[in-house]
């Protein structure tokens, strides 16, 4: 993975996407050090069917305490919501509590790595924020989850297909998983 620009990650649940951001970070931290470095970690814990979708950073590496770490405890608006509507406005919660953490967030990052960067704009697929929040970082990886298996016709589906279709275009580089790999 290049030390510059901007890397999307993407691909169904459990097949390493969290692990290769985790490796990336990891990389940087042992080439560059950890000045300037955020962690974005918006992803949830869902378990669906015995098997746990999705997970934080922090299971496959350790964040050390000299990076700036946000982390969302999200929703998982599919999973949680009884409705369509229930599941928007979980997926209204995650974004505005989002927004919180980008505010927090050290000015001027120089690496920014962002695991299940979608979460926070199946609101309304609009991913303008991080965008803005990532425009002057040297490196940006972020990974999203990409498959059908949660959905195609609901909102939140919709709109986080939205969101992953603005990163695919913001990126520089796309990397599509599709096996299970990796330390997941």
């Amino acid at each position: 993975m290049p030390d510059t620009n901007r890397t999307l990650i993407v691909g169904p649940a459990n097949v390493g996407k969290t692990t290769e951001t985790a490796r990336a970070l990891e990389r940087w931290l042992e080439t560059r050090g950890s000045d300037g470095v955020v962690v974005l970690d918006f992803a949830p814990e869902v378990e669906r069917d015995g098997r746990v979708l999705g997970g934080r950073l922090d299971r496959v590496t350790t964040v050390p305490d000299t990076v700036w770490s946000g982390v969302l405890d999200a929703h998982a608006p599919r999973s949680e919501g009884a409705d369509d509507e229930a599941a928007l406005a979980l997926a209204r919660d995650n974004a505005a509590r989002a927004r919180s953490l980008l505010d927090e967030a050290p000015a001027d990052p120089t690496a920014v790595f962002v695991n299940d960067a979608t979460i926070p704009f199946q609101a309304d697929g609009a991913i303008e924020p991080l965008r803005r929040y990532c425009a002057s970082a040297t490196l940006v990886v972020a990974n999203a989850f990409e498959s059908d298996e949660l959905g195609t016709q609901n909102p939140v589906s919709q709109h986080e297909r939205a969101a992953l279709e603005a990163f695919r275009t913001w990126a520089d580089r796309v990397v599509e998983l599709d096996e299970p790999h990796g330390r997941d």
